[in-house]
């Protein structure tokens, strides 16, 4: 991002704005723009893009609103590539992304990894228990429910594992879950008429294996004789030669093949389900089932498996062995999946003492705060380790400081006990952790500043300045810093922005337009000193300069300083200074031997020229033109109203304040021309009385328009 090209049109009240950053050199540029020039409209204006919504105008919203915001390769700089730092926001706060700087980067990933490596093992093994099931079931949640009272997985797996371990065989591995552990199978089978008829079956079926030549009520059915059948057979049983003897009626019958051992089985199996009392009951129960789709189904899945009906009398305990017959039939994956999360959670509780104990980064944001701001709390995060493990943000905890006394505070108590410059310096620090975040990620940024600093002590001010400088320097980030605050421009500027990259705005009936900034650090040595004998308009600009100077060298009653003052009030000599005198008295005071061309010229004429010359040109920031227009509209102002009073008795008794004494006269003795008065008004408003050497940089002139003085100058002419 070494350009940054911007073209707004009607955004917010600026008309129009273009211009083109080059951060090639420099990474930050300051503008100060007065007070309604365009500041809070392009904060607004990047705020949008940072948001990537539209921009408007708010006053005229018919205008066609259009914002392009570029970087050297004409891609758009909007999203996250944009952060908008308003003057404050009392409800920013440390977000989710802050979450990166409670815990070092490497403990953070591995804690990550820990849990996605065991989640794609328990997806792995949930994934083949449903197509091992023939199911679409949760049986993440089916699990849990079914051992445990909660909706812990790994809490139930632990209770079962050694079960599923010591479980011979997978029994019913091929049940179909779906079709019998649905609501309304077990709601049915706990209605009366159809629980009697299944406990009536199950006694048949019961009273037949009591007396079958080889299955056992409990402990050997048909089923699990298959299982061992299934087996014998694929552990080669039967191809090494090895037999089976099975007692029947206190005999034994050698079986030599699984062909044998299966037909014996089904045998055996038929005698008991064909059986005329069995087929009976059996029948009661399906036409009990006949009620709805669901059921029916359930009944033409018992009539394949009919034995499976003398395992419903308990269907909590039927489901336990369903899903552990799954479990067994992919121990590996299931043992696996607890082996991994026993040794995480070992592995968590090391990560999270160490995470405990580490200073990271959000404490060095802190630290850092605290050293450079002064403010009356101390924070600290409560849920470091619940910010690590689920990436929520931070919470943040607050101790009031008074002298040796502490106290928790809660974040909307401790705002009503702040000053409105301790609460800019909590919102400052949530900045501090959006920019380091954004540091810790890696994010190019272009970073819109808007009057940061504005209503902090020095203190503060110089810590944000410190602060800004060493975002500027960092490499990531390009910075665009705008004040109204003269005082804060200048010291950024000769602290780490530099001359070149300060700006200033203005405002005309076109648009809004930057220009470089001129008369920033010690004008009058760097700028109208060159200027004194080749701009009319610096020699005026200096005028009031070199009277304090004067004033404070050699006091209010030297020549100088006289004869200075009548320049800048009407007096009685003012018309017949020359400029001549005014280069002699430059010449004293800066150790100089030049002299004007003009020197007979009065000087007032030479304002007065320069002054019209001034209204006409087109709005900018030159210092010099508005202080000669100040100098002009208040002789002028003073010369009218002296000649309307034309009391020359009252005129020269009046030894200070004179533009607002006058002022009071003329509105007593001619209280009905009130548009005069009110121009004189706006002359006491927008003109400096008295232009001390520690102001001399004019700020309340900066400040003010050219549009309002070039207008105010054309309004005194015309009092005339």
């Amino acid at each position: 991002m070494q350009h940054v090209v911007i073209d707004f049109k009607h955004c917010y009240g600026i008309k129009t704005l273009k211009w083109d950053f080059d951060f090639s050199k420099k990474p930050a540029y300051a503008i100060y723009a007065p007070n309604g020039v365009m500041k809070s409209s392009l904060a607004q204006t990047f705020l949008d893009a940072s948001r990537k919504q539209a921009s408007r105008d708010r006053i005229f919203p018919n205008h066609k609103t259009s914002r392009s915001i570029a970087d050297e390769k004409g891609k758009e700089v909007d999203g996250e590539r944009v952060l908008v730092v308003v003057p404050y926001d009392e409800a920013l706060g440390p977000g989710e992304q802050t979450s990166v700087l409670l815990v070092n980067k490497k403990l953070r990933e591995e804690h990550a990894k820990l849990f996605t490596d065991i989640n794609a093992t328990k997806d792995e093994l949930l994934n083949a228990m449903q197509a091992q099931a023939k199911s679409e079931a949760n049986f993440e949640q089916e699990i849990a429910s079914t051992f445990t009272s909660g909706d812990d997985i790994y809490t139930a797996l632990g209770r079962i594992k050694d079960e599923v371990r010591r479980q011979k065989e997978a029994v019913f591995k091929d049940v179909e879950y779906d079709k019998i552990f649905n609501e309304k199978v077990v709601t049915a089978l706990a209605t009366k008429g159809l629980k009697d008829a299944v406990e009536n079956y199950i006694r048949i079926y019961n009273d037949l294996l009591e007396k079958s030549t080889f299955f056992k009520k409990g402990t050997f059915d048909y089923y699990n004789a298959g299982q061992i059948a299934d087996s014998l057979a694929k552990n080669g049983f039967f191809e090494a030669n090895h037999t089976v003897n099975l007692k029947s009626l206190g005999k034994q019958v050698e079986i030599n093949t699984q062909a044998e051992l299966e037909a014996l089985i089904t045998e055996e199996k038929q005698k008991i389900l064909t059986d005329a009392k069995l087929l009976k009951s059996f029948n009661d129960v399906a036409k009990q089932l006949a009620r709805n789709s669901e059921l029916r189904e359930f009944c033409r899945y018992l009539q394949k498996e009919p034995a499976l009906l003398s395992r419903m009398s308990n269907p909590n305990k039927f489901k336990e062995d369903v899903i552990k017959s799954y479990l067994k039939v992919h121990e590996s994956l299931c043992m696996s999946l607890i082996e991994k999360y026993e040794n995480a959670l070992k592995r968590k509780e090391e990560i999270e003492d160490q995470a405990r104990r580490e200073r990271t980064q959000w404490d060095k944001v802190i630290a850092m705060f605290n050293s450079r701001f002064v403010v009356p709390f101390e924070l600290e995060a409560k849920n470091r380790i619940g910010v690590m493990m689920g990436g929520a943000a931070p919470v943040l905890a607050f101790t009031y400081k008074d002298g040796d006394e502490r106290a928790a505070v809660e974040k909307m108590k401790l705002l009503e006990a702040l000053s409105n410059g301790e609460k800019k310096a909590l919102y400052i620090l949530n900045v501090l952790f959006e920019v380091v975040t954004r540091k810790q990620q890696g994010i190019e940024t272009l970073v819109v500043v808007d009057d940061l600093a504005d209503s902090f002590d020095y203190q503060n001010k110089y810590a944000i300045i410190q602060y800004l400088k060493e975002i500027s320097a960092d490499g990531l980030f390009k910075l665009i810093i705008m004040t109204h605050n003269f005082d804060f421009f200048r010291t950024i500027c000769g602290r780490f922005v530099g001359y070149s990259h300060c700006l200033m705005a203005s405002k005309n009936s076109k648009g809004t337009t930057l220009a470089q900034a001129s008369g920033i650090n010690n004008v009058f040595a760097n700028d109208w000193k060159k200027g004194f004998f080749k701009d009319p308009k610096k020699k005026i600009a200096s005028i009031a300069f070199l009277r304090n100077l004067v004033e404070m060298t050699k006091g209010e009653e030297n020549p100088d300083y006289l004869k200075l003052t009548s320049l800048l009030h009407w007096k009685s000599d003012t018309e017949k200074i020359t400029v001549a005198e005014l280069d002699e008295i430059y010449n004293r005071l800066c150790d100089e031997k030049e002299a004007s061309k003009e020197g007979k010229r009065p000087v007032y004429e030479l304002i007065d020229e320069q002054g019209a010359a001034c209204s006409k040109e087109a709005a900018g920031m030159q210092l010099e033109n508005k202080i000669v227009l100040a100098i002009a509209i208040r002789l002028q102002a003073e010369r009218y109203m002296i000649k309307k009073i034309a009391d020359e008795k009252f005129v020269s008794g009046i030894t200070s304040e004179q533009t607002g004494r006058l002022r009071g006269e003329f509105e007593k003795r001619f209280p009905g021309e009130e548009a005069a008065i009110a121009v004189l008004d706006r002359v006491s408003v927008m003109t400096p009385e008295n232009i001390h050497l520690n102001s001399f940089m004019y700020e309340p002139l900066i400040d003010m328009s050219d549009d309002h003085l070039r207008k105010l100058y054309m309004d005194v002419k015309a009092l005339a």
